[in-house]
């Protein structure tokens, strides 16, 4: 029988919420429901184990990661499972160079270094990458901050054979997905985009700081969407809206004899699943890849990210 894949995490927040309380879902109902890939090197999505856990709020930092999870300013909804004691205790991550070392020892037998803190952190996720390769582990991120789009780190990865996975998710089913579905079938019945837009409005910790810190963030998702006649409006922080995020979606486009054609589409998702949907493949690929010796980028990760080695910084 494969051995469960171990998993640190460096962020305790929605994202972390969705995806620990989905392994243990998964794991005790068995269900295949909103599942992209059952099994993954031998790996089901109930086989991952979080060994150690890393966070900066002094209102997590010394809690049981099962309790960090569900407490504010984390709104993802409670999933129908027991939750005991996990056993792992949230740590204080890194906050400056000096405490690499620390985090690295910390680590607890970890195979993959799974980064889901917000992005607008550049040095800071790269602090972490360091930390990945001290400790010998592969590294994930799901930010949009540049790693491993850096082709020196990239390298170091290769040469370590270690994997690195990144830059920043494409959500299981969200809006560059969506949009650069639309955009692509466009192509393939032979119309012509005259220009399209997104607007995206959501509710998360997460979402907060993309307003505040938006300039990665719309890089990468202009890498995802790979039109230059797409225009993304600046993001809306609703703390109302708690986890879900919504868009607004509208291509204008003309068929034949230069005709008009308009869309417009709604989306409307908890942000959270669809960044879990994604990152327990990736655990998998990575840890996957690490126990192969394979280091650097796995291209099977590209279709999970919006930005992979080789597009824009």
């Amino acid at each position: 029988m494969i051995e469960n894949a171990k998993v640190a995490v460096v962020g305790v927040g929605n994202n972390t919420s969705a995806l620990v309380q989905g392994i243990a879902f998964y794991r005790s109902s068995g269900s295949l429901v909103g599942i992209h890939q059952p099994q993954v090197a031998g790996l089901g999505v109930g086989d991952i184990d979080v060994v150690a856990a890393f966070a900066r709020s002094d209102g997590k930092v010394g809690s049981d990661l099962h309790q960090a999870i569900l407490a504010p300013p984390n709104n993802f909804p409670r999933l129908d499972v027991e939750l005991p004691p996990s056993g792992v205790t949230v740590q204080r991550g890194l906050v400056d160079p000096a405490g690499i070392a620390r985090v690295a020892e910390a680590l607890n037998g970890a195979e993959v270094l799974l980064y889901s803190a917000p992005s607008g952190r550049p040095e800071t996720a790269r602090a972490y990458a360091e930390v990945a390769l001290r400790a010998g582990v592969a590294f994930v991120n799901t930010t949009a901050d540049p790693v491993a789009r850096d082709p020196s780190l990239l390298d170091r990865f290769e040469r370590a054979g270690l994997p690195l996975i990144g830059d920043d998710l494409a959500s299981q089913f969200g809006a560059s997905v969506l949009h650069r579905a639309l955009l692509r079938l466009l192509a393939e019945r032979g119309l012509t985009l005259v220009s399209s837009y997104q607007v995206n409005l959501g509710g998360t910790e997460d979402f907060r700081n993309l307003v505040e810190n938006p300039d990665s963030k719309k890089q990468s998702k202009l890498n995802a969407l790979g039109s230059g006649q797409v225009q993304l409006a600046p993001l809306a922080y609703m703390p109302h809206l708690k986890s879900q995020k919504i868009t607004h979606l509208n291509v204008e486009a003309q068929g034949w004899g230069e005709t008009a054609i308009s869309l417009d589409v709604r989306l409307q998702v908890h942000d959270p699943s669809g960044a879990a949907g994604v990152n327990i493949d990736l655990i998998r690929l990575a840890a996957a890849a690490r126990r192969a010796g394979h280091g650097g980028y796995p291209p099977e990760a590209a279709a999970h990210l919006k930005s992979p080695p080789g597009t824009a910084v």
